[in-house]
């Protein structure tokens, strides 16, 4: 045998299953153009159970990469799903503070803002932000809280009378 039908023939390293098969077709071909067609088709019917299981082995081994990359996707999606709830903790925590900052700093001077600011509002969007859903009656209660604020705030700002 020469160099360049021994070259034809060595088995080279294949990057996917698909060229060793064709590899195998060709080797198949040559060992059916030296035996004879009978001798080949016994070679091929003894060799067919290993393909088989070789096939079998290849679809397990693509049925456990699908799970695997099934569960890394749920596992990102979990961890964004952490990072957005706690976000929102944290800006429902900055907006509960500083509503109150902002409550207990205007008391003194506008007590009819410091109730809008420290009332069922602040709760409202405390739960909102935490809890993320919000009902009816949270936005019924910062309306009326809103407007009873107001109204006080207009008789406590009567004109005084002319002179």
């Amino acid at each position: 045998m020469s160099t360049d039908e021994h070259d034809r023939f060595r088995v080279r390293p294949a990057n996917s299953e698909d060229a060793m098969i064709s590899a195998a077709m060709g080797i198949a071909a040559r060992w059916g153009e030296v035996l004879g067609p009978e001798k080949l088709e016994v070679a091929l019917k003894a060799l067919e159970p290993q393909l088989k299981r070789e096939h079998a082995i290849a679809l397990k081994r693509l049925d456990m990469q699908q799970a695997d990359l099934d569960r890394q996707a749920q596992e990102a999606r979990e961890q964004r799903a952490d990072r957005r709830y706690f976000a929102g903790l944290i800006v429902g925590a900055t907006v509960a503070v500083a509503m109150l900052g902002a409550g207990v700093y205007v008391a003194k001077d506008a007590w009819w803002l410091a109730a809008l600011l420290c009332g069922p509002s602040l709760l409202a969007l405390a739960k909102i932000f935490v809890l993320r859903r919000s009902d009816a009656g949270d936005m019924s209660a910062v309306a009326l809280t809103a407007r009873g604020a107001t109204q006080a705030a207009q008789q406590g700002q009567a004109v005084p009378p002319t002179q």
